[in-house]
């Protein structure tokens, strides 16, 4: 389980399935609301509030992104508490107790950023001559990201484009959605096989 901060209300949680699998949680049991998926969300609050400063009193917005073989990307964004003007209100509240408001996507798309472009032509040069030359790339919130549609045929292929991808850059929550709207398309077809031929 690795966890960042985004902002002062709002921090990234990325659970693999090896994650879930040590806890007896399937991956569709997160759209379930079961004792095992609330005990897995109190130990992520714990390990973002010891780790991050993180504190999940009050309402929270969490949105979980399933992705092919990565796992699953948790956000959590924090609202901000209503207060009650009786006094004492707060303490009846109780610390184990989140508002949730829930959101799930599911994205089939391989997306991975990299830091430089660097990380990505070597990722690139890998791909190409063992899996693909396909791919799309965006440039956003200065960072390069490839982005593959799932491969209509063995899922072995997208584990080893997975595999590939790790080892140069990171596993993202951006969706397909997110990098139309706010990415800027830098290669929109065979950006494998773009970045290989110019930057060779």
């Amino acid at each position: 389980m690795r966890m960042e901060r985004l902002s002062q209300d709002k921090i990234r949680i990325f659970l693999t399935f090896d994650d879930l699998s040590e806890r007896g949680i399937q991956k569709e049991d997160m759209w379930r609301e079961i004792p095992k998926v609330h005990e897995l969300f109190s130990e992520m609050m714990d390990q973002a509030y010891s780790e991050l400063g993180f504190d999940a009193s009050g309402p929270l917005a969490v949105e979980v992104f399933a992705m092919p073989a990565q796992g699953m990307v948790v956000i959590v964004t924090r609202g901000k508490m209503e207060r009650d003007t009786e006094a004492g209100a707060e303490e009846e509240l109780d610390e184990e107790v989140y508002e949730m408001e829930v959101t799930l996507e599911q994205s089939e798309a391989i997306i991975y950023r990299f830091r430089d472009i660097e990380d990505a032509i070597g990722a690139a040069k890998m791909l190409k001559s063992q899996i693909t030359d396909e791919g799309r790339m965006y440039k956003y919130q200065n960072h390069w990201i490839l982005c593959f549609d799932p491969s209509t045929g063995e899922n072995a292929n997208d584990n080893a484009l997975i595999a590939i991808l790790a080892e140069y850059g990171d596993a993202t929550s951006v969706t397909p959605a997110v990098l139309e709207e706010y990415g800027q398309l830098v290669i929109p077809a065979h950006a494998v096989q773009v970045l290989t031929e110019h930057f060779a």
